[in-house]
């Protein structure tokens, strides 16, 4: 049976997370409840604008009951001795008891501190900001891929002590669906071989792949009981969209790689049942009532920035192409095949809606910067073919012997290559034609980034173009830290791109041997000669970036923690990059 979008509406409709408007002060802090309740997950803001903000918690009762009373206060001094906005509300179990508050009629440019009262519990003092009328600069830290088993999200708790930050962009996997084993109920799951050893074991009542709602609703409840993750909610407010983990591995419009409709039940409901915890749990403002699905949204910064949050997984992506399809039973690549499907005019990440969408913002906005706030590399990430080979036979299942004799050889591997291209770039004329083939003949390192849908980003970058727009890009996803610059294919320089690595997850040393720093720079010198767009990658650490926009540059800034297997810590400032872009050039330079 298949599940039309009007399928899923009606299933949204029924889903529908709680909001409450106010407008500001009603209500005189009647909140008692019949059973006692606890502020056990902290508070959040978000999707703030010039003169308004969301602002969320969750009650946890002794007892599940249908419905728990609570009041809110909200002021522009930390002690609360004058208050702006207050009321009474009510939570649902049907709600997973959480609540949201879209704060009106605000003062822009403006801090505001806010609370939860229930019984006599009140929860930690919130802090959050609404966007200024006509900004100087504005600063925000950037986030991908946080995975509980794999570590401690202290990238989040450095962040939280940034104190000039106006913004948190979040561009998706807050959480990951996988359990604790494989399907045998011994192997470990994706990243959680460390999970025992360093205390970050899913509890038993929520250790196998998420399925259906309630399963999706106590992984958001555990992910919000780590220490940075709260501390960095209710200092600053969110901009957040999901990727594919909020619902299932490569996840694409009506299905994902890490679903199986014969065993797993229908993938429209999983899907209905994700998004509708990620709007339960997330600070974010619906787009429209009754609809879950829709992410897509603009927030203006003066004329300083446009920022355009986007989906590129959810709502329209079509089906992530697969190199294993294109080799036939002799194990030869058909490359006429694979490039025509590149290449079809009718694949899409983005829809023709929000595409539009994006097309019509973009064309009367009046900002210097038009920022894309989404998912997955826009860089053209061309690898070697016979090096993209060998990378990818890493990701198997391997014994120690067969991975070290595969990395031995990847090493030489690179080692000829980096020789071919730095004699192709001295213009060594004793270069033999299979010599430059080696380095030339290339592909996408990754099809289920923008290299996979080739059109409709020739398509975009055109729109820039034309628009002669100052384009910068923000994208999490690959687990490391990349910047591109962005050219269509007539090599016209249309933008940039500053990736961000993860807050835990496992990135490119876990599979490729990058044991030691040697090793890991080694592989980043050599991945930046070949791949010719890409200006900086760091491919063995974990952290955040903060990109800061001002009238004539952009400055983005990644850090890196040292250790996340703990709480404790330290920042690993050898490592810390800083870039910049100047206005009107699409080009990155150092700072």
């Amino acid at each position: 049976m298949r599940f039309t979008r009007r399928d899923f509406l009606k299933i949204s409709a029924l889903s529908f997370c709680s909001l409450v408007v106010s407008t500001g002060l009603s209500g005189c802090g009647n909140s008692s409840n019949v059973v006692d309740v606890n502020f056990l997950h902290g508070v959040a803001s978000g999707d703030p604008t010039q003169d308004s903000v969301i602002i969320w918690t969750r009650l946890t009762p002794q007892s599940q009951i249908d419905t728990l009373n609570l009041s809110y206060e909200v002021s522009k001094l930390e002690d609360f001795s004058v208050l702006v906005h207050s009321g009474d509300v009510q939570t649902k179990k049907d709600d997973d008891y959480t609540v949201k508050i879209d704060l009106q009629n605000l003062d822009a440019g403006t801090i505001y501190y806010y609370r939860f009262k229930s019984n006599d519990k009140v929860s930690i003092v919130g802090k959050t900001k609404t966007i200024p009328t006509n900004p100087s600069q504005v600063k925000m830290s950037v986030f991908s891929c946080s995975n509980y088993p794999n570590g401690y999200f202290n990238a989040y708790m450095e962040a939280s002590k940034i104190e000039d930050l106006d913004v948190v962009l979040h561009l998706g996997d807050y959480i990951y669906e996988y359990g604790m084993f494989e399907d045998d109920g011994v192997t470990p799951a994706y990243a959680t071989k460390n999970a025992t050893a360093i205390g970050r074991e899913l509890p038993a009542d929520n250790d196998t792949e998420l399925l259906v709602l309630e399963d999706y609703r106590k992984r958001y409840a555990l992910y919000r009981t780590d220490e940075g993750a709260q501390q960095l909610h209710k200092n600053v407010p969110f901009i957040t969209v999901w990727d594919d983990h909020e619902v299932a591995n490569d996840t694409y419009k009506d299905g994902a790689q890490n679903h199986d409709e014969e065993t797993e039940g229908s993938f429209i409901q999983r899907k209905a049942d994700a998004l509708k915890a990620y709007f339960e749990w997330l600070p974010i403002r619906p787009y429209a009532q009754d609809n879950n699905e829709i992410i897509y949204r603009s927030f203006e910064f003066g004329n300083l920035v446009s920022l355009y949050m986007l989906d590129t997984r959810v709502l329209a992506r079509d089906k992530q192409l697969s190199y294993s399809n294109y080799f036939n039973q002799l194990g030869e690549f058909d490359d006429i095949t694979f490039s025509s499907d590149l290449l079809d005019s009718s694949r899409t990440m983005l829809g023709s809606e929000q595409f539009l969408w994006l097309q019509s913002k973009m064309s009367t906005s009046t900002s210097t910067w038009q920022v894309l706030g989404q998912q997955v590399l826009m860089g053209k990430m061309f690898l070697p073919a016979e090096l993209l080979t060998s990378i990818s036979q890493l990701e198997g299942d391997l014994t120690d012997e067969e991975k070290l004799q595969l990395l031995t050889q990847l090493n030489q591997q690179i080692s000829e290559l980096v020789a071919i291209k730095m004699r192709i770039l001295a213009s060594d004329e004793t270069l033999t034609e299979l010599e430059k083939a080696r380095v030339n003949i290339t592909l996408p390192y990754n099809l289920d980034a923008w290299d996979g849908y080739f059109y409709e980003r020739e398509v975009l970058f055109g729109t820039a173009n034309a628009l002669n727009k100052n384009l910068v890009v923000l994208a999490g996803d690959t687990h490391n830290s990349w910047a591109n610059e962005l050219k269509d294919s007539n090599g016209n320089n249309v933008g940039v791109e500053y990736a961000v690595t993860s807050v835990t997850s496992p990135g490119m040393e876990d599979y490729a041997g990058l044991t030691t720093l040697e090793t890991a720079m080694s592989f980043e010198g050599a991945i930046s000669l070949l791949i010719d767009d890409l200006k900086y990658t760091n491919l063995n650490q974990r952290g955040f970036m903060t990109v800061t926009f001002k009238s004539n540059e952009v400055n983005t800034t990644w850090y890196y923690v040292d250790n996340y297997s703990s709480t404790t810590y330290n920042m690993d400032t050898s490592r810390e990059k800083s870039l910049k872009t100047l206005v009107n050039t699409n080009t990155i330079q150092a700072v």
